[in-house]
């Protein structure tokens, strides 16, 4: 039997900015209210990133995280992943503050250095809401998101060995397959883990099907199926087809305004649950089962929401 489909959703994100959708998510009374809703519409992970509540602006800071990871927690049942990517330009003490304070079950981990180019959203906007916005996006045309060998090992023994988090290993190109195989191999990441796919982001693979089909073969091939769980994220308008690629092909998927702020074809989404909404009819159309907290907590071995920190 083919197992049910984890849907994990991104809410908010530390790359969209605030003149690019009004129903992005800014403050943490929105924040919450759209991973509840995102978790009562069949979201079992919630991976989240934290803003400053005036600017929108990426925000590290524990002190904002505390403002509503606990209400999500309370509201739920909902798996609560804390991001480590945080925003571009910070570095990893930044970047690991808020998981290593809170030791959430999950959190994310990007897998190798890259360009990340999101300076092409510079061109679609002309009036911008704050001034960090153009200036945030523009600084990627010459940027490279750090994350080497020593700063993964690091974040590896500090809040996985250390706190039992499990991680969703961000993969945006092959060669970050091979760097969790390393770490695989060292005896620093056990299974089961967690392998998201991520694709469409300018300096990591583009949304192609066969670099799909290709990155789960050889993910199959490097860690033997039975070891680990794979999902597929794809920004922007491939967010949809590559999500129900993933669960056509037996994987998991990620949705929210983190990666697309669309629903459809120049239709702003006006919610993460209205995502979630759709890929679960699709989901469902395909005769396919949506995962619950529970079953996600079971296939990925979660430490369990009653050892968090918040």
């Amino acid at each position: 039997m083919s197992k049910s489909v984890i849907i994990t959703c991104a809410p908010t994100g530390g790359i969209h900015t605030p003149t690019m959708s009004p129903h992005l998510p800014v403050t943490p009374a929105q924040i919450a209210t759209a991973s509840i809703e995102a978790a009562e519409a069949g979201a079992s992970i919630i991976h989240l990133h934290a803003r400053d509540p005036e600017t929108g602006k990426p925000d590290p800071s524990v002190e904002t995280f505390m403002q509503f990871l606990p209400t999500i927690k309370q509201a739920t049942d909902a798996v609560i992943n804390v991001s480590t990517g945080a925003g571009l330009g910070m570095s990893m003490d930044e970047r690991l503050r808020a998981a290593t304070s809170t030791s959430p079950e999950m959190a994310s981990l990007n897998m190798g250095s890259m360009n990340f180019g999101i300076f092409p959203l510079l061109e679609k906007y002309d009036n911008w809401q704050h001034d960090w916005e153009p200036e945030f996006l523009g600084m990627t045309r010459d940027f490279i998101f750090p994350n080497t060998f020593a700063t993964i090992e690091y974040a590896l023994r500090e809040l996985g060995q250390k706190h039992g988090t499990k991680f969703e290993f961000e993969c945006y190109d092959l060669g970050h397959l091979y760097n969790v195989k390393w770490f695989v191999d060292k005896g620093l990441i056990k299974p089961p883990f967690f392998i998201q796919m991520v694709f469409g982001i300018l300096g990591g693979m583009g949304a192609e099907l066969d670099h799909l089909l290709h990155l789960h073969r050889t993910a199959d091939r490097l860690f033997g199926a039975e070891n680990y769980e794979w999902s597929v994220l794809a920004a922007g308008r491939h967010q949809m087809p590559f999500a129900t690629q993933s669960a056509m092909l037996g994987g998991n998927l990620r949705v929210g305004l983190e990666d697309s702020l669309y629903i459809g074809k120049g239709e702003l989404a006006t919610s993460n649950a209205q995502q979630v909404d759709r890929i679960r009819m699709i989901v469902e159309g395909l005769g396919l089962s949506v995962a619950t907290p529970a079953e996600a907590r079971e296939r990925l071995s979660l430490k369990g929401g009653d050892r968090v920190n918040f």
